[in-house]
């Protein structure tokens, strides 16, 4: 027998209690695990950052190839604060063709020691800060041991 009337609508209300709970638990099971990874990066206005670079894929960064390679470019200093989560920064001229706005993701405070930077004067950049650098040539790979 079908249900009709007051039953159907008392099962359809209970089916959607149902599903509201279950997408309640999974957003907050999501949020935990988003706010596991969130780092809370607190800028201030003449403090110096470095920017995240990323390379074309299957190109070798600077010579150097795995987890040695560069990964940022700087030091910058910051501008101003560009609502909750952006910064601008001061470009030099030869970055002019890239937008000075970034996201915090895209930025690393800087500390004295430049070991693991590059100075960006010694590539060009695109717009999304993408670079390609030549590759090494495979019988150089040879001679090395």
């Amino acid at each position: 027998m079908r249900p009709w009337g007051t039953d159907l609508l008392r099962e359809s209300s209970d089916k959607v209690k149902v599903i509201q709970q279950k997408l309640l638990a999974a957003q907050s099971r999501q949020k935990e695990y988003v706010n596991r990874k969130v780092r809370d990066l607190a800028l201030m206005v003449r403090e110096k950052v470095l920017l995240k670079v990323s390379p074309m894929k299957g190109v070798m960064r600077f010579g150097k190839k795995g987890k040695h390679r560069p990964r940022f470019i700087g030091p910058f200093e910051i501008l101003r604060r560009v609502g909750e989560v952006a910064y601008e920064l001061a470009l030099p001229p030869g970055l002019s063709g890239v937008h000075p706005v970034f996201h915090v993701s895209m930025l690393k405070k800087y500390h004295s020691d430049g070991s693991y930077t590059i100075q960006w004067v010694s590539v060009l950049f695109d717009q999304n800060l993408s670079f390609r650098e030549k590759p090494m040539p495979s019988w150089i790979g040879r001679f090395r041991s």
